[in-house]
């Protein structure tokens, strides 16, 4: 498991850095010079996902708490929230640099939408946690 969390934590190091550079080129590209939701998608890949990983790392070399399929499951919804939030940054950026005016209703979904990757996000947060630290308390750390 450590060798699965430390490629997910490459592979969302790449995501962070490449949103980086698309939200440079893109603003630039498009004449932008304001805040939009694309600058804060090169942060929540980092810590969201590059450095969440690399603490899951930590913490099954000291606690082994990865056996099951609970487990995965959990990993899983971090994974699909995660990356569920990151759309929704991903569009409302883009409809912020282009100067695009979305509909009432598409406003309200893309707002729904980031709410349930943040509702998946926060869940898989806590349930691997809890699992970790029921492991450490197996283990009398």
């Amino acid at each position: 498991m450590i060798k699965r969390y430390f490629n997910a934590a490459i592979l969302y190091a790449a995501l962070a850095l490449a949103c980086g550079v698309f939200y440079r080129e893109f603003t630039k590209h498009t004449g932008f010079a304001g805040q939009t939701n694309l600058s804060v998608l090169h942060a929540h890949y980092f810590v969201l996902g590059m450095f969440f990983f690399l603490v899951l790392a930590l913490l099954e070399k000291s606690f082994q708490f990865s056996n099951g399929r609970s487990v995965n499951v959990w990993i899983l919804t971090y994974h699909i929230g995660l990356n569920i939030t990151a759309a929704g940054l991903l569009l409302r950026g883009l409809a912020q640099a282009t100067g695009a005016a979305p509909s009432a209703g598409m406003e309200a979904s893309l707002s729904g939408v980031s709410g349930i990757g943040h509702i998946m996000l926060g869940t898989g947060v806590i349930a691997l946690l809890v699992l970790a630290r029921k492991r450490a308390a197996e283990q009398g750390n």
